[in-house]
């Protein structure tokens, strides 16, 4: 009972920390709304959304399984990894809350892209962006640390992954059903604030955790 306990709050973990880390709108978010707004069928703007969950997927496996293997039995290495991820979270936390919901650039925006261009664009701005490699190896690779058992790790990572793939497919959807509405700033805005409380409060569990790991 107690191990079903351990790996449910492990998912719920992962589950929320990731939730509060893909809310921000900025280049992807906003690529994989515009398209779904922009392209008659829903189903067209699919290459991102499928582009941008398996590049999410692949960066939080390094992370949980290369960064914790790493870490999990250095002491000050993982707590150093896990202030950093707090660190991060507070930071990333204050810049979501103020930040400005302004469009994107004319080009991620005007036009519905073909199937090979989504793609393209899709992995530049997944892997090659600074944002998402420090959510995903110092926050969620941080984070991950603190699970010792591996079914709990791959729980934690199983859910911040399934984040991506709801997270996406429900951003296409909604570009798609709502249209340029969706994009209004007063919408942006309310997510950018929701985002931010999250990864407030999931630095506070962290610190939470570091703190109470044997």
């Amino acid at each position: 009972m107690e191990g079903k306990i351990s790996l449910l709050v492990a998912f719920i973990n992962g589950f929320v920390l990731s939730l509060g880390l893909i809310l921000p709108i900025g280049m992807q978010n906003g690529f994989i709304l515009t398209q779904g707004a922009l392209h008659a069928k829903w189903s067209g703007s699919w290459p991102a959304v499928v582009t941008a969950s398996l590049c999410d997927t692949l960066l939080i496996a390094l992370a949980v399984i290369g960064v914790s293997a790493a870490a999990l039995h250095v002491a000050w290495l993982r707590d150093a990894f896990g202030f950093v991820g707090i660190g991060f979270l507070l930071y990333m936390g204050w810049s979501t809350w103020t930040a400005r919901t302004g469009g994107e650039s004319d080009e991620t925006a005007v036009t519905a892209w073909t199937a090979k261009r989504q793609i393209r664009f899709t992995s530049s701005v997944s892997l090659l962006n600074p944002h998402a490699l420090i959510d995903t190896l110092a926050v969620i690779g941080g984070s991950a640390v603190a699970y010792t058992a591996w079914t709990d790790r791959i729980a934690f990572g199983a859910a911040s992954a399934l984040v991506s793939w709801l997270w996406f497919f429900g951003l296409s959807l909604a570009g798609y059903t709502a249209g340029k509405a969706a994009l209004r700033k007063s919408s942006l805005r309310v997510l950018n604030r929701v985002s931010a409380v999250m990864m407030w409060l999931s630095s506070v569990y962290l610190l939470y955790v570091i703190l109470t790991f044997r």
